[in-house]
């Protein structure tokens, strides 16, 4: 994302996550849920060296592609726990939406320099 120093935030777009239901279904209500499923870390370099989820911030923005509504966006917060993504609470058949997430990152005072890698996951249900 950047080069961001300790005790400063920074942000990013995550890339385009598209939910595709072929189901048809006459109740095709789903939820999709976003976590941080492992923890951003900077290779073996000890406590310093991992930003938890408590310091991320899932912001999921608004639908950019989208057909056979209507879909809801989760409300932003972070991911020390599962949190709501994007729904489709109402609806029926075929439907696609997508969305492009913003990551805020907060690296704690702490924190040693390096490349940190994590791992975002979002599941449907």
């Amino acid at each position: 994302m950047s080069d961001a120093r300790p005790g400063t935030t920074t942000a990013g777009r995550l890339g385009e996550v598209r939910v595709t239901d072929e189901r048809a279904a006459r109740d095709a209500d789903w939820i999709a849920t976003v976590t941080l499923s492992q923890d951003f870390r900077a290779g073996s370099r000890g406590p310093h060296g991992r930003i938890s989820g408590g310091h991320v911030v899932y912001r999921p923005g608004a639908a950019i592609d989208q057909s056979s509504g209507p879909f809801t966006p989760g409300d932003p917060g972070t991911l020390a726990t599962f949190r709501t993504a994007f729904s489709h609470p109402d609806g029926s058949g075929s439907n696609s939406v997508a969305w492009n997430p913003t990551l805020k990152v907060h690296v704690p005072t702490a924190a040693v320099a390096g490349f940190y890698r994590g791992v975002v996951t979002h599941s449907v249900a």
